[in-house]
């Protein structure tokens, strides 16, 4: 994934931000499989704020490895906001982190299990949890990068939501 210099200078400020704070990140991916982490450690100082990532990118590494419950899955399909959240919970959970980012949704070129391709959640936890859903066009990588840039942008938003309530506080 070649990234704009938009999301460069996002990723930047998420590092910038979790540094000065003592913060660290984790992401556990789906949809994006390992891009959105490829995407946070290409920029320089990364190393400081990163933790690692889970690429639950089957249905059983979701459950065995993140420890997502196989009944929430089973409910909701992986394509949902409640599985997407249970991913962010575990991954920040397992490994000691301020904040986590979970992906899942479907990149195409179908529908999977009735969802229609392009359909995608990113989940965030931490100090604020907050998940949006997604309905992209395009193909595959279209969509994957999409839903990498925009994980990107939600979780530089919060971040500067964050500081501008502790500056009015």
């Amino acid at each position: 994934m070649s990234l704009t210099s938009e999301v460069t200078s996002m990723v930047k400020e998420i590092i910038r931000t979790l540094y000065e704070g003592n913060e660290s990140l984790v992401t556990a991916e789906s949809i994006t499989a390992g891009g959105l982490s490829s995407a946070i450690t290409s920029v320089e100082g990364s190393s400081q704020i990163f933790l690692g990532a889970i690429v639950a990118y089957q249905n059983h590494v979701k459950a065995e490895v993140l420890g997502v419950d196989e009944a929430l899955i089973a409910e909701h399909t992986v394509y949902s906001q409640k599985v997407a959240q249970a991913m962010a919970s575990a991954v920040r959970t397992k490994f000691g982190a301020t904040w986590a980012i979970a992906t899942t949704g479907v990149a195409g070129p179908g529908p999977s299990d009735g969802v229609p391709s392009g359909t995608v959640w990113v989940a965030i936890d931490g100090p604020v949890t907050q998940s949006l859903e997604l309905s992209l066009a395009g193909g595959r990588e279209s969509v994957r990068n999409a839903t990498v840039a925009t994980a990107i942008g939600t979780f530089t938003r919060i971040l500067r939501e964050r500081a501008r309530q502790a500056t009015t506080d």
